[in-house]
């Protein structure tokens, strides 16, 4: 089952079927712990529409309303490669390489709704900085209680250059106007993903595909319900949050993006997440 936020309301898919909730605040209707009983209940009554397509083209919007987004860094091996390549020639790669190992992960607070965009979306990369890359993350939808409601897809937009000049830079890295993308919709499970589930990354230029990459989520050093658990331990959520769950997919030193990029990132089981580089 899918949950799409419009800006005037909710869309809900089921078995190739589209049912519309109007006057219904998504803060309310999506921190639940049972959403997805709640979801089958409520459109067991409800009859479908025909007209979902050009809804989603006109309203779609980022699956985010009084949620803070959260993001966890270096749970994939290649991750923890990349950010040691950074910032080795600064003396802080041997930062990454203990907390890959250590028991507390590395969680951060990545934005607020004003700063996220949703499929279709414009993200950004910061003016001052040289080396710049997306990194696809599948996101837990978390309730006010911790629990996992739901997964949608992340674009965790990143600057390299200024994450790699010092660990200590990396809000400014990783938070500012434009830093990340969600959607297209939340998928609400009765079971965790597979865990052969696969994210994958294209990056096109000019209408021509100039990167592409896949990684499996097993291939996460951390569980999802232990990163959700240490992001709950201090901190409360009364709306639920959105938790980013770390890359596996990192373009190499001679890669950065440039404006009117095209970044796509899939997870077949949800669908696809598309933004322009502004």
């Amino acid at each position: 089952m899918k949950i799409h936020k419009l800006t005037d309301g909710i869309l809900i898919e089921q078995n190739d079927q589209w049912y519309r909730v109007r006057d219904q605040s998504w803060d309310e209707f999506i921190n639940d712990d049972n959403l997805y009983g709640k979801t089958e209940a409520l459109v067991s009554g409800m009859t479908a529409i025909d007209n979902a397509e050009d809804l989603l083209a006109s309203s779609l919007d980022a699956p985010m309303q009084s949620q803070e987004l959260w993001a966890s860094g270096v749970t994939y091996m290649r991750s923890k490669q990349g950010r040691q390549e950074e910032s080795e020639k600064t003396g802080g790669s041997d930062f990454y390489a203990r907390v890959y190992e250590a028991e507390r992960p590395e969680l951060f607070f990545k934005a607020s709704r004003h700063r996220v965009v949703g499929h279709g979306g414009k993200v950004r990369i910061r003016r001052d900085s040289s080396w710049d890359v997306p990194e696809p993350e599948l996101v837990l939808v978390l309730s006010s209680s911790g629990k996992i409601i739901g997964y949608t897809i992340g674009n965790d937009m990143s600057s390299r250059s200024i994450e790699g000049e010092n660990p200590l830079y990396l809000p400014q890295a990783k938070t500012y106007d434009g830093c990340a993308a969600l959607g297209p919709c939340i998928l609400v499970t009765q079971a965790p993903l597979a865990s052969d589930t696969q994210i994958q990354l294209t990056i096109s230029r000019n209408q021509e595909p100039i990167f592409t990459g896949d990684v499996e989520i097993n291939q996460i050093k951390r569980g999802f319900e232990e990163l959700a658990g240490f992001l709950f331990r201090e901190c409360s959520f009364p709306n639920g949050a959105l938790l980013m769950t770390g890359t596996g997919i990192v373009p190499g030193g001679d890669f950065t993006l440039e404006s009117g990029d095209i970044v796509s990132i899939t997870v077949p089981e949800i669908g696809t997440l598309t933004n322009q580089v502004a």
